[in-house]
């Protein structure tokens, strides 16, 4: 259960990011937002493993690595749940679709970087938690530890006002091309996952 739960989150994470992937492409807003709140679950599913992996040494890492997973897991999930649900059927003013509404831009927009700001800072510290023996899992390290740079602007970037009077990143041609680009590289993330979960431990010897 230890490998196979994550692994199948592993999948999860390898779906999601694809089908959000095609659904920016396609325009489906709904699907895109449904897959969102998937990604999360799967992703918390994977990260759990690679605590449990860590050992003694890699405890601390890990867990903070856990702890960020679950905070992001709290801030993608209140806001796509809001998108599908009060902006989606609620008939709200203007104001109110102002706050709410992603494709608005503004606070829940800004609540959505953060979340993925603090992806970033799980991923870097459930990298540096692994111990690496074969060259798929040191790939997956570093992609690991390289995507933790994308924290800084996700945290920072709002904060300068960029995004201030915009509407979403998906309602634009280059918000779209950028979302993309982030599945590109988060999608092999999922698949060495996978593949990490479904070795036994005794074939995780370094490969040639």
């Amino acid at each position: 259960m230890n490998r196979q739960i994550p692994r199948i989150g592993a999948a999860i994470v390898t779906a999601t990011v694809f089908l959000f992937a095609l659904f920016l492409i396609l325009d489906f807003s709904f699907g895109s937002y449904f897959v969102c709140m998937l990604l999360p679950v799967g992703y918390i599913m994977m990260a759990a493993g690679l605590r449990h992996e860590a050992g003694e040494e890699g405890q601390v890492p890990a867990t903070i690595g856990m702890t960020f997973a679950a905070i992001y897991a709290t801030l993608i999930l209140l806001v796509y749940f809001a998108q599908t649900t009060s902006v989606r059927l609620d008939g709200l003013g203007d104001e109110t679709l102002r706050v709410l509404d992603f494709r608005r831009g503004g606070l829940i927009f800004n609540y959505d970087l953060l979340g993925y700001g603090m992806m970033a800072l799980s991923t870097f510290f459930l990298g540096l938690s692994m111990k690496a023996g074969s060259r798929r899992d040191r790939w997956l390290r570093r992609l690991m530890l390289i995507h933790g740079a994308f924290f800084i602007s996700c945290f920072i970037l709002p904060m300068t006002g960029m995004f201030r009077g915009m509407a979403g990143a998906e309602t634009s041609r280059g918000g779209v091309m950028a979302l993309v680009c982030w599945c590109a590289y988060f999608l092999p993330i999922g698949i060495l996952a996978y593949l990490h979960f479904g070795n036994d431990k005794t074939s995780q010897e370094d490969i040639p």
